[in-house]
């Protein structure tokens, strides 16, 4: 990947790449789920807590990773091992080997796949009968014949096992390849001389076993993943209006009836209710979006909006915002840190950071609540059905009482009483004749 990052981090579609595979086998209904991971440990802090880690010491190949994990394998087990840099591998392919797996009886089950381009795969080769006889690897040049490299079966790096059968053969492997190192598919051959059945499943999907082993295969990968997130929620009544224009995560949940415009950007846990429009060039990260909201060519940052809220154009609204039932963050409105009550408007130009304001209340155009004193936040509190002017600066800590109003232009310090009309600002004083005294300095 030429990263300073793991592969299997690297992020796809709201995920990093070993999470992937982890949720594939829950899905499945894996008892135990066990990553390995090198000596420096990189992977587990994330990793959820229910996972074990498991250390190969030394990067020696997937037969010793394997062997890293053996003391949690029981002699009785279906072991099945998935690559962590697989994450298109799902649920059902699992399900599907396992059963095929346990209904042979047999000792390794491998899941093959047919690719028009099979290069950098180990070849699947099959006796005379047509079962799997073994895998040549074909990572460096000498591993495979011109004949083996022109088999399309391949080895996907995903097998079922019977868990004694395994930990027998990972204890007579041995690093005669050009590598020298000990490979998971040299268990299958040892496995069928000890009298175990080697069988094969081929993927009813070849794309769940693409691997990623650079920036290019992840990309073609995600291409993939973004497709299959586009075409569920659309199955599920949701409109795309143009597919490939859209970025939506796989955690991500939109309700029926709600239609995405083209280039929104929905990250991250978002949630988007019913009836919901997501206007054009909308990016919303990990939010919480009520039904029959509207939100117009904006930025949303961990902001919640209630039922019927209304968001934008070009509304920035930050971590903490909280827009209550039918609320309204307009033209050019940044909130941050703040609730705003059900029915309130705040319709254009303001800046509403670290502020409580109550139901029913009109903020005028550029409002901002003043919440920094160069050391310490402070909130604003600003009650129901209040009214303020146009171009009213609100310096925090202050409270302005429920239907209460300010003046256009006031620089309100204090305190304002419920009902009470706040105005603060010099008074206006005309100077007659000043143009004309301008006019002669200047000649």
């Amino acid at each position: 990947m030429r990263s300073s990052l793991p592969k299997v981090l690297h992020p796809l579609c709201g995920r990093p790449l070993i999470a992937w595979p982890l949720a594939a086998a829950r899905e499945a209904g894996a008892g135990k789920v066990v990553v390995v991971d090198g000596p420096r440990c990189k992977l587990a802090e994330h990793l959820p807590d229910d996972v074990t880690v498991a250390i190969q010491a030394e990067p020696r190949g997937t037969g010793d990773a394997v062997a890293a994990a053996a003391a949690e394998i029981g002699e009785g087990d279906t072991v099945v091992v998935v690559m962590g840099d697989v994450p298109l591998v799902d649920a059902a392919t699992l399900i599907a080997l396992v059963e095929a797996h346990e209904s042979a009886g047999a000792a390794a089950t491998m899941l093959t796949a047919e690719l028009e381009d099979p290069a950098g795969y180990g070849r699947v080769v099959r006796d005379s009968e047509g079962s799997p006889e073994r895998v040549v690897e074909t990572k460096t040049a000498g591993d495979a014949s011109p004949e083996e490299l022109a088999i399309r079966e391949v080895n996907t790096g995903i097998y079922a096992f019977e868990g004694g059968a395994l930990l027998a053969a990972l204890a007579e492997l041995d690093t005669d390849n050009a590598q020298g190192e000990l490979y998971l598919p040299d268990v299958l051959p040892r496995m069928r001389d000890a009298g175990g059945t080697v069988g094969a499943h081929v993927a009813a999907d070849a794309d769940v076993t693409r691997g990623i082993n650079d920036r290019v295969d992840l990309a073609a990968v995600r291409e993939i993943a973004q497709r299959r997130i586009h075409e569920a929620h659309m199955r599920a009544g949701v409109t795309i209006v143009d597919p490939a224009s859209t970025t939506i995560d796989v955690q991500v949940t939109i309700g029926a009836d709600t239609v995405v415009e083209p280039a929104c950007f929905l990250r991250g846990a978002t949630s988007v209710g019913q009836r919901c429009t997501i206007g054009a060039l909308t990016t919303a990260i990990d939010c919480r979006i009520g039904d029959d909201v509207t939100i117009l060519r904006s930025h949303l940052d961990r902001a919640r909006l209630g039922d019927g809220a209304l968001v934008g154009p070009f509304a920035y609204l930050r971590p903490d915002a909280v827009l209550h039932d039918g609320a309204k963050a307009g033209t050019f409105v940044e909130i941050k840190n703040s609730t705003i009550g059900a029915g309130t408007k705040v319709p254009h130009l303001s800046y509403i950071g670290d502020a409580d304001v109550g139901e029913g209340s009109n903020i005028g155009a550029g409002n901002i609540t003043a919440n920094y004193d160069g050391k310490h936040k402070h909130r604003t509190t600003i009650g129901a059905r209040v009214r303020t002017g146009v171009d009213t600066a609100l310096v925090a800590p202050v409270t302005v009482g429920d239907d209460a109003l300010t003046g256009a232009g006031s620089v309100i310090t204090e305190d304002v009483p419920p009902g009470a009309l706040g105005i603060a600002r010099e008074r206006q004083r005309n100077v007659e004749d000043y143009a004309e005294r301008v006019s002669r300095r200047e000649r």
